[in-house]
């Protein structure tokens, strides 16, 4: 009953579930048309709040980084497009933010509650995943685990 309070990460080595949600300009974006790249999914609760811009702002300075990885990155909460879109512009992020309206996604990935988790996924070119953590691990730490 109350597994969506309590409930892990998916397990590393899972494959990772398939989605398609639209980005903040409304580019439907899907796992199964990224293979071949490690994608990281960076779920957070709220655009504008200080740790989330942090967050995410660590991944925008890291970048060269993570392009050596040949990785892509995604921030995904259930706010919507336009929310994305400002927040985006305001920090000039190099990667989209997904909408995750009714966080059918996050229900997925087992980041849906009231707030959402703040939860980290690398997911290998070959749609398994390498990395999964709770809260706010640091780029570096992420990216070790792509392949």
């Amino acid at each position: 009953m109350l597994d969506w309070l309590f409930s892990n990460p998916l397990p590393v080595g899972t494959p990772a579930p398939d989605f398609a949600r639209p980005d903040q300009d409304g580019n439907q974006v899907s796992l199964a048309s990224l293979r071949g790249k490690n994608v990281v999914l960076v779920f957070y609760p709220r655009d504008e709040t200080s740790v989330c811009a942090q967050q995410l702002c660590e991944f925008r300075d890291g970048w060269a980084q993570v392009q050596a990885k040949n990785a892509v990155v995604f921030g995904v909460n259930p706010q919507d497009a336009a929310s994305h879109a400002k927040f985006r512009a305001n920090r000039q992020y190099p990667f989209a933010l997904l909408t995750d309206k009714g966080q059918k996604m996050g229900e997925l990935y087992r980041t849906k509650g009231l707030i959402v988790k703040r939860t980290v996924y690398l997911i290998g070119p070959d749609g398994i995943i390498r990395f999964a953590k709770r809260g706010k691990p640091v780029p570096s730490e992420v990216l070790a685990a792509a392949v």
